[in-house]
């Protein structure tokens, strides 16, 4: 079984915010980047165990991005993945992210392209289903759990008051949620191998960005706290109706 997990590098969440360039750009000085946690802790280690089960097969991760990414992305390669790639452009958009992703995957004859629901950047989840439209293949997203069997892949996703079970053909698009997998944390021994595996960089197509960032706006700051005891619920109505405007 050959499959393909996108991994996206993302500021740690304990980063600082702010920007730069008229507010256009994150400024990334300083900032410490890591796998997006959605693609590595349920996309990628799940993928690994699916190998795993196997005893045959290969695991390759995609990343589109600049030289920057490198050290991130030899991360994956320390937690157990084959090999990877990455297309060497600044991606300003998800669409383009995703044709990047789709032109190196279409002749390539992965089984399974699993991602993570969302990145915790900008929180956008949509790079999995635009992969999947570009390729004509069926998409399964926010799954929470994976088995695959006999060509198809029995799959498992929260819904609002249970659970829905789907079943689909391989080859197959899925976008992973929590409960897909456990995290994983890279031994020595991974970390050592990940120096000799493949990573592999590849030029970027011609390809035009759809949309761009205009500006970022910090959000206003908290204000004070107010305490209203107990026995004043007629004061908190008041406030919630004056100062709040809540009702």
């Amino acid at each position: 079984m050959k499959i393909l997990v996108l991994l996206s590098q993302v500021p740690d969440t304990t980063a600082r915010i702010a920007f730069t360039n008229d507010n256009t750009q994150y400024d990334g000085n300083g900032v410490t980047f890591i796998v997006n946690p959605y693609d590595e802790w349920y996309a990628l280690v799940r993928a690994l165990e699916l190998k795993e089960a196997a005893g045959a097969g290969s695991v390759t991760t995609i990343t589109v991005g600049g030289a920057d990414t490198d050290a991130t992305i030899r991360k994956g390669l320390a937690i157990g993945a084959d090999e990877a790639v990455r297309v060497d452009v600044q991606p300003s958009d998800g669409l383009q992210v995703a044709e990047h992703i789709a032109a190196y995957a279409k002749d390539k004859g992965f089984d399974l392209i699993l991602a993570g629901k969302e990145t915790i950047d900008h929180n956008g989840g949509q790079v999995g289903a635009m992969v999947a439209e570009l390729l004509d293949l069926p998409y399964v997203p926010l799954a929470s759990k994976l088995d695959v069997a006999d060509g198809k892949a029995t799959v498992e996703r929260d819904v609002p008051g249970g659970v829905e079970v789907v079943e689909v053909a391989l080859p197959l698009v899925l976008s992973a949620a929590k409960g897909m997998a456990e995290q994983r944390i890279p031994n020595m021994r991974g970390i050592m191998a990940a120096r000799t595996k493949p990573l592999n960089v590849v030029a970027a197509g011609a390809l035009d960005a759809v949309a761009g960032t205009v500006k970022f706006e910090l959000p206003p700051p908290k204000g004070a706290v107010k305490l209203i005891p107990a026995e004043e619920a007629g004061k908190l109505i008041e406030l919630l109706h004056t100062e709040a405007k809540v009702i």
